[in-house]
């Protein structure tokens, strides 16, 4: 039986009743689920770009038509040569006249679950191989976590690779406290794939150990009913204020582990000086955090005390650090682990993503991996992740990143492949202002998204089941072949093939190609991999016998507590932090004189917010989460997103108390609008979720109609497009508040 592969689950190849081919989840998997089974159904086959198009006024005037006419103008469809010279005459036009420093190369995105056909990494590939590009650094899931972790206790990456196993947290944890709750719908996925999904039976293993579970957060139900988890009800943003004031209960009673403090933690007094007040004149008492998240006084004293007396993993949503000062959240669970003292014990510490993708809680061994190298790049400059509107509207404007002031490059061209900006960015209506700046966008897109839609020339690539690839993640226990369910539709071509004729074109065809075949390529990739594992105790069967055997399963399993053996010996195995300790202050950071994030964790109020308690009367406050039946906004067409929908249109989620107040019911269509934006959504009351707050989730293709009216659904036309601070720069899309009235033809 062929199999392929996808970033929610690997699948098998069938053939249906009508002798056409047809997806089923993988027999193996204890919890599979049905996204992308319906990649090959006529509503999603149907929005494929099929030929290469570009857009009307740039095939007549060239780069001369850049403007306005993005997202709006008629595609024109040309054959492949014709294409293909235009994108390789802009790419010599600019970088003949204003250097590879004028190129960039987004492509931020999951794209393919296959290590060759990653649309990112062959795309970064062809433009090193043609002399560079401006790049990206951190992601939009985590751009706070990514900086200021280093600088506290370790690398993010390091962290997600390390986290405390699930076995472990079944045999030693007594109490589980998680910030934002542990949502399955995120951990069915990992990058590069899933053989089995761990969560439910992890913890349902953990339940029936009588570990206990506490939730807290606006949102009851984002974690397994089996839990029984007690819900503490919390604003949203407000986490901090609420570790703060549980952080005051253990150091007036006496309950702080000073000994770790001393022995393993640096500027630990320095904070508590602000903790109990010294410092502002505010202490950060259980009566203090309720004023500010909501919650019972009581409930935070009584709370602190059941951790002081157990062996607790503390845990936060990745959620929580795309915010408003989402560094500070981060900072201040590490900080509140360290005051319990258990970092480094089994079951206990912190752990930052559990139940965020699959991987995370593995007791998979980091393998050596099959992955295409992608060049040196000899452009050295890059931007935040998030800040990609900043730079188009402000080339050579200043900011400040990672405790170093730089400025924005002028970017004059963008090539754009396995991703999708007019999803993951926030204020979409200010993206697509910056996106008429540049002179040249090229987008390699399978299907006729709106990233597509404000491209100049588009070139049509193939869907992961149409080629073969290897199918590998981190962690995940396996690796397979993936093999084409389908025929190439259309004039689509592989990334690698589209750039290959690129190259070529742009005299650079052997530095990107090496002389290789896909094929070859694939079994040049396989092979490394294959004697690197070797070498750690792994075998693999040779190339021809994998491309025939069905998925590997890869028993390479350790046993994993976070920072373990730096709890063991601080001297022998330090921290990469300057100081080789946790750092509860940093005197680098504390030396950057920042406004916005100073040198300890602290509680700073949203500048979004006219007061404390957030939104203001006639409010709401907006989240916009990972969808349940999609990943992102990957196959928004499919029966399993539109499951999801009403009428088409995404649905938000409100209390009945809330969706009393505003006069709505079930199912109504409503406007969601702020200062920034406007979409449909249709109301879903939920149980469970605290009043002042809604829930949309992110993904729904981006469709403004000429009014700027999102009629798909997308939160992201509501979120500012405003970095978490000047360390991060992170997305801050979950701060939003916005206000919600009942949808009519004539708001149109």
């Amino acid at each position: 039986m062929p199999y392929t592969s996808t970033h929610w689950g690997i699948r098998e190849i069938v053939t249906g009743p009508d002798g056409k081919p047809r997806l089923r989840p993988y027999d193996a998997d204890p919890d599979a689920n049905d996204i992308g089974l319906d990649q090959l159904t006529e509503a999603v086959q149907s929005k494929r770009v099929l030929r290469p198009a570009v857009r009307e006024s740039f095939l007549k005037d060239g780069a001369a038509a850049a403007g306005a006419g993005r997202g709006k103008e008629r595609f024109v469809d040309v054959d492949w040569d014709t294409a293909l010279d235009l994108a390789a005459s802009e790419i010599a036009r600019v970088r003949d006249m204003h250097g590879n420093g004028a190129i960039f190369g987004g492509s931020y995105g999951w794209s393919s679950a296959g290590r060759f056909h990653h649309a990112q990494s062959q795309v970064h590939r062809f433009l090193n191989s043609v002399g560079g590009y401006v790049a990206h650094r951190n992601t939009y899931s985590l751009g706070a976590a990514h900086v200021i972790l280093p600088r506290v206790v370790m690398p993010m990456g390091a962290l997600m690779n390390s986290h405390t196993d699930w076995d472990t947290l079944a045999e030693h944890c007594d109490l589980f406290v998680t910030f934002g709750g542990l949502p399955a719908k995120n951990a069915q996925v990992s990058a590069g794939g899933v053989a089995r999904h761990r969560l439910g039976g992890a913890l349902g293993r953990m339940a029936d150990r009588g570990v206990r579970f506490v939730n807290i957060g606006p949102e009851r139900d984002n974690i397994d009913a089996v839990t029984a988890a007690r819900w503490i009800a919390v604003r949203p943003n407000t986490d901090t204020a609420f570790m703060l004031g549980l952080a005051h209960v253990l150091a007036t009673e006496g309950l702080v582990d000073r000994d770790f403090l001393q022995s393993h933690c640096v500027g630990y007094d320095k904070f508590e000086l602000y903790l109990l007040g010294k410092t502002d004149g505010i202490a950060k008492t259980p009566d203090w955090s309720a004023s500010i998240t909501g919650a019972d006084p009581a409930t935070i004293q009584t709370l602190a005390r059941q951790m002081a007396g157990a062996r607790v993993m503390l845990n936060m949503a990745w959620a929580l650090q795309r915010a408003a000062h989402g560094e500070q959240p981060c900072w201040m669970l590490v900080a509140l682990a360290a005051m319990l003292g258990q970092v480094g014990l089994p079951g206990g510490g912190f752990g930052i993503g559990y139940g965020a993708v699959n991987s995370i809680g593995s007791d998979g061994q980091r393998l050596p991996a099959p992955t295409l190298p992608q060049g040196v790049n000899p452009v050295s400059d890059f931007i935040p992740v998030a800040r990609i509107a900043d730079m188009l509207l402000d080339p050579g404007g200043p900011y400040d990143y990672d405790g170093t002031q730089r400025n924005y490059p002028d970017i004059r061209l963008i090539y754009w492949a396995g991703g999708n900006p007019f999803h993951h960015h926030q204020d979409l209506n200010r993206l697509r202002r910056a996106w008429q700046r540049p002179e040249t966008i090229i987008v390699n897109e399978c299907y006729w998204t709106a990233t597509a839609q404000h491209a100049d020339i588009v070139l049509p690539a193939t869907i992961p089941l149409e080629r073969e690839d290897i199918g590998y993640a981190s962690l995940e226990h396996h690796m397979l072949w993936m093999s084409p369910a389908a025929s190439v539709l259309g004039e689509a071509r592989d990334d690698y093939d589209i750039f290959a004729a690129l190259a070529d074109r742009l005299g650079a065809e052997e530095a990107f190609t090496e002389g290789r075949t896909s094929r070859a390529w694939l079994e040049h990739l396989y092979d490394r991999s294959r004697k690197a594992m070797a070498e750690v105790g792994t075998m693999l069967p040779d190339f021809s016998e994998f491309r025939q055997s069905p998925p590997l399963h890869l028993d390479a399993k350790e046993r994993k507590v976070l920072l373990e053996a730096f709890r063991n010996d601080p001297v022998a195995a330090p921290l990469a932090t300057p100081s080789g300790r946790i750092e509860i202050f940093s005197e680098a950071i504390a030396a950057l004189g920042l406004d916005d994030c100073p040198g300890h964790p602290c509680w700073l109020r949203p500048a979004e917010w006219p007061s404390e308690a957030g939104a203001k009367p006639g409010q709401l406050h907006l989240l916009s989460d990972q969808p349940a039946h999609r990943l992102h906004s990957q196959l928004d067409p499919g029966a399993a997103s539109h499951r999801a929908k009403k009428d088409g249109i995404e649905q938000v989620r409100m209390s009945a108390a809330d969706a009393l107040q505003f006069g709505l019911v079930e199912g109504d269509t409503t406007i969601l609008s702020n200062e920034r934006g406007q979409c449909l959504a249709s109301v879903h009351i939920q149980d469970g979720l605290m009043t002042g707050t809604a829930i949309l989730s992110t993904g729904a293709w981006y469709a403004p109609n000429q009014d700027g009216l999102d009629q798909s659904g997308n939160p992201n036309v509501l979120t500012a497009d405003i970095g978490t601070s000047k360390l991060a720069q992170g997305s801050t899309a979950q701060t939003c508040l916005i206000e919600i009235k009942r949808y009519s033809v004539s708001d149109t």
